[in-house]
Parts: C-alpha cells; sequence; structure tokens
C-alpha cells in the first residue's frame, strides 16, 4: 500500500507549541512523519518581516498555521508575506489556519468616524493569495462573510463540554452554564444542550471598552455551579465582575471557559484575585 504524504505546513512565531501539536497530531492521522516545512521568518533591523521557504512546495496543498494574536500586527504581516511566499513558489492552494482571528472585535460600526477593521484584514488575506481559512470561535460568525473565499469556523465547546463531564462528573446536575453577554447566547446554548444543563444570561450596559457599568442576571443561578463560557477573554474586568454578580445572586460556585485566552495587562491579577475557582482556555494563543 503506498504511503500517504501528509500536507506542508508552515507556523510563524505566533504560536509554535500549537504548531508542533498539530504536526505530532498529524503524523498520527497520516502515518507517517509530518514536519514543519523548513522555513525562517526573520526581521531587518527596521523591522521590516522577511520569510524565505527552504522546500519545493510547487504543487503542494500548503497550510499557515498562524494565530494574529499581540503582536497581532505583526503576527499578521507574517501570515500576509508567508502566504505571499508560497504563492510565488508555486503551491497549489495555501490554507491559512488562523486559531485566534485578531481583530474580530471591530466588525461593525459603533460610532461615526471608526473603521470595520476585520474587513479590512479580510480583504488582506484574500489579496495575499490565501484561498481557504480555518478559524476557532470568531468573535463574531457573520465574519466569515467578510471573506471572499471559504471559511471554517470551528468551535471549542465539544472539547469544553467533554472537560466539563469529566471535572464536574459528580456534580453536573447542579451545572448552570451563563453567557455573559445577550452576544454570547447561542454559544453558551450549544455548550449546555451537550452537557444538559439550564442557561442563564448576565446583560451588561457597558460604558466603555473594558468597562461594565451594571450587570443583571437573567435566569435562577441560587446554589447553583455557575459556568461562564465566552469567546475571549482579554483584561478580565467585565469577566471577574460577572463572577462577582453570579455570586452576589446566591451561586455556589463560577468557573469560567474562554476560548482565546488574549489576557492582556492586568488579566492575570485580576483572575488571581476573583470569587472564581477556575478559568480554562484553549491553546489558541
Amino acid at each position: 500500500m503506498p504511503q500517504i504524504e501528509g500536507p506542508k505546513i508552515l507556523a510563524g512565531n505566533s504560536n509554535p507549541s500549537m504548531a508542533s501539536a498539530v504536526c505530532r497530531r498529524m503524523s498520527m492521522h497520516f502515518g507517517t512523519s509530518v514536519d514543519l516545512v523548513k522555513s525562517r521568518v526573520e526581521r531587518f533591523n527596521d523591522g521590516e518581516i522577511f520569510v524565505e521557504v527552504f522546500e519545493n512546495v510547487r504543487g503542494e496543498e500548503t497550510f499557515i498555521l498562524q494565530s494574529t494574536s499581540n503582536p497581532a500586527n505583526d503576527n499578521l504581516m507574517e501570515l500576509l508575506i508567508m502566504a505571499d511566499a508560497l504563492r510565488r513558489s508555486s503551491a497549489q492552494r495555501v490554507t491559512a489556519v488562523v486559531p485566534y482571528f485578531g481583530y474580530a472585535r471591530q466588525d461593525r460600526r459603533t460610532r461615526s468616524r471608526v473603521p470595520i477593521s476585520a474587513k479590512l484584514v479580510a480583504n488582506m488575506i484574500v489579496s495575499a493569495g490565501i484561498e481557504r481559512v480555518l478559524t476557532m470561535d470568531l468573535h463574531a460568525a457573520q465574519i466569515q462573510g467578510f471573506f471572499d473565499v471559504p471559511v471554517d469556523n470551528l468551535y471549542a465547546s465539544p472539547v469544553f463540554a467533554l472537560d466539563i463531564k469529566h471535572a464536574f462528573r459528580e456534580r453536573l446536575d447542579q451545572i448552570t452554564v451563563v453567557s455573559p453577554d445577550v452576544g454570547g447566547v447561542a454559544r453558551a446554548r450549544e455548550l449546555a444542550q451537550r452537557i444538559g444543563a439550564p442557561l442563564s444570561i448576565v446583560d451588561k450596559r457597558r460604558e466603555s471598552p473594558g468597562e461594565v457599568a451594571e450587570m443583571t442576571v437573567i435566569g435562577e443561578v441560587k446554589d447553583r455551579v455557575c459556568i461562564v463560557v465566552d469567546d475571549i477573554v482579554d483584561t478580565a474586568g467585565t469577566l471577574c465582575k460577572g463572577a462577582e454578580t453570579l455570586i452576589d445572586e446566591g451561586a455556589q460556585e463560577v468557573h469560567a471557559y474562554i476560548t482565546h485566552g488574549v489576557l492582556s495587562g492586568p488579566a492575570i491579577e485580576r483572575v488571581t484575585g476573583s470569587v472564581m475557582k477556575s478559568l480554562a482556555v484553549t491553546d489558541t494563543i
């Protein structure tokens, strides 16, 4: 039986540990060693990014694994330049695997004279020659429509459900899944259905980015183990205040499952000093 050759995978500097883990899993799947394509991503003295691919990729199905997380602009430019290098090396197709899609929170005009940066970034990705995008838990599902190429938006809820069923196996009947805002209800509902739990919502009034003025709990959380599920935890101010609100409403415990752990600024200090019992994030960043 002929041996199946694995795909050609390149990785930028955003998440080398995830890239290595993907190669290990792909090796198990194909029954042959799948290694990262030998390449270099360097910076000139003035900060310009330079990419060189050391292997022949002519006619190959190629994948670039690169989150556009902090430093978002550097990682985005790495992605675009790697795509251009592959396209000019006659790769058959270039697919961008972007576990965390930066700029996703700028998906609409919230006031006058502001950009829709998520659309701009989508245009740049397509212009660089990328023909397909794989991503994880987009901040807003409609961002898929910003691209003129296919976008596969994967979800963390199946993984979260497995972990919750194991970690809380003796208390599953006490769990309530909580959406931290109205916009995340669909995400929270899917997880709640997977584990057979009721759903509650924290309705918030935001004064400015990163600051929340008022929170109201919709649904019964008294004496419940609350699992807050969201796509992004950034400075963790909203998450920690939401946890306090749930405890004030009589919740036994509050745990959080978040897909993208941005955790910028005072986030770690806030989380460790909060009323939350645990915080679980994926390795998209």
